[in-house]
Formats: structure tokens, sequence, C-alpha cells
């Protein structure tokens, strides 16, 4: 298997500094880098910087969502090709577009499991903030807005080839639901209560397994409000009913051991929200473990 690289995306799609943005230095400092005793590429060069929602995109900050896309992409399909794994520390999940095209790029047909709070199939006309990160798998399977997805040079991933493990927004359950009975039919969401009547460890393995097959490798992304707000409140969209570490630290693992993981990335840590860095330390031990294991 490859060896992992590391790679920060340090933006947040509120369009202003701070916040997510923060999460890449905050990980390394907290010696993540260290830990997994892998090599650290820098950063992209990226940053949101315009909280206004563009009226043809519908996206806020829309050029810099647009040149962030371009720039990631450029950077992991440089990873990918060079023979190295990505992990990529976000920031928050605007990144994934680009990340999965970069791999498309380098290497071809590839699925996502998205370890997310969210199903984040949102358009520009749809979502309700007009924020990048209401959009990323939307705009993978070229369903999002026009000029997104052709930064991304195009679709990068099928809803055959995602699974969504762990969303349980009660805002977007009726949207998602209308957009999961036309185009997005085949994509397969599972809440926190399907991952424990399955078992955590068991979907982890179910979904590394499906994809291995077809598309024959696939992208991981953590987005920490995967967890319940009671255990991670340092991400900036909390809600009930997520996943507890312990669940999460048995899901992850299984699907990082896989051979057919091409990539790896992080998202929607707020490190404004963890003073005392805690959480932040939390998650780069989570991180650790399920890459060890």
């Amino acid at each position: 298997m490859s060896a992992w690289a590391v790679v920060g995306v340090p933006i947040d799609s509120i369009g202003r500094a701070g916040g997510t943005e923060l999460a890449p230095a905050a990980l390394r400092e907290a010696g993540l880098v260290e830990r997994l005793g892998v090599a650290d590429r820098g950063d992209v060069d990226v940053r949101i910087r315009d909280e206004a929602r563009d009226p043809e995109t519908g996206i806020v900050g829309s050029g810099d969502v647009l040149a962030m896309t371009v720039a990631v992409r450029s950077a992991v399909r440089s990873l990918v090709a060079a023979g190295e794994r990505p992990l990529v520390l976000g920031g928050c999940c605007a990144l994934v577009p680009g990340a999965l095209a970069g791999v498309r790029d380098a290497a071809g047909a590839v699925g996502i499991v998205n370890v997310d709070g969210h199903v984040d199939v949102y358009d520009g006309r749809t979502s309700p903030t007009g924020e990048g990160a209401d959009m990323p798998l939307a705009v993978a399977f070229g369903f999002g807005p026009e000029r997104w997805v052709q930064a991304a040079g195009g679709p990068s991933a099928a809803p055959a080839a995602a699974v969504v493990l762990g969303a349980r927004d009660p805002e977007e359950a009726v949207d998602v639901e209308a957009l999961l009975e036309g185009d997005l039919a085949d994509l397969l969401v599972l809440s926190p209560d399907d991952l424990r009547a399955q078992g955590l460890g068991e979907a982890g393995e179910l979904a590394a397994a499906r994809l291995a097959v077809d598309p024959g490798r696939f992208w991981i992304h953590l987005d920490v409000d995967v967890l319940d707000e009671r255990a991670m409140p340092a991400t900036d969209y909390l809600m009930p009913g997520g996943l507890e570490w312990e669940e999460l630290a048995e899901l992850l693992p299984p699907l990082c051991a896989s051979p057919a993981v091409a990539g790896l990335s992080v998202g929607c840590l707020n490190p404004e929200k963890d003073p005392g860095g805690g959480l932040t330390q939390r998650t780069r031990d989570l991180v650790v473990t399920a890459l060890a294991g």
C-alpha cells in the first residue's frame, strides 16, 4: 500500500477568516504528522474570503471555492501520481470535489465513503445557506452548480459508488429524502441508528468491500460533525443523535485498512471552539488509531 502524505487545505466555506481554516495548523501543532511518521507536503495556498452568495452559482465565495477546487485537484493528482496516499487536513468539506477529481485524474474511477452528519447533496439553488459545505457530493456526482462541476473537470464519482455513514440532520431530512428519489436513488445513506443495528465495525467492513469491488478504489471523508454535539462541540454544525467517539473509533479502522483506499480527508474541526485543545487532540488520536489499525 502507498505511503500516506499530509496536505492541508485551510478553508472555511462561511467565507471569512478563522473557524475551520485553522484546523490544519491545529492538528499539526497537536503532533499528528509526527505521530503518524509520514511526509508533510504543506498547505495548498487557498482561502475563502467572500461572504456574499453568488447569484449565478448560488455559492458563498464562489470564485474562491472554484479556485480552491482547481488547486486541491492539482495537489491530490500530483500526490497520487507520485505513488502517495493523501491525508488531507481541512478545512471544511468543500474540499471533497477537488480531492476526488485529483484521484480520478491520476488513477481513474473513484468512490467515496462520506462519514458525515449530513448527506451534502444540495446544489446552489436548493442549499439553504449557499455554503460550499452543503454541496460536495452533489458536485462530485455532477449535479451541483455547473461552474463548480467544471472546475472539478466534470463528475468524479457516481451515486452508486458512494456511501454516507452517520447522516442525521433533521432540518435537511425532508429535502434530501426528495432528492434521493431521483438521480440519487442509488446513494446508500446509513444513519447512526442504522450503523448501530448493523454493528459499527461490520458497517465499515461492508462499505469498504462494496467500493473495493466497484469502482475498485475509494476516498474516505471524515467530517467531525458525525459525532454527537455533546461529544464534539468543536464544530460549527451541532446536532444531537450522532455517534460517540468510541463508536467512530470502531467504524473507521475497517475502512482505512482497505487496500482500495485512495486517500482520507478530515473536515469541520473548529479550533476556535476548542480553547484547551483537548478535542483537537482527540481528533488526532482518532486519525492515528484509524490509520494504524
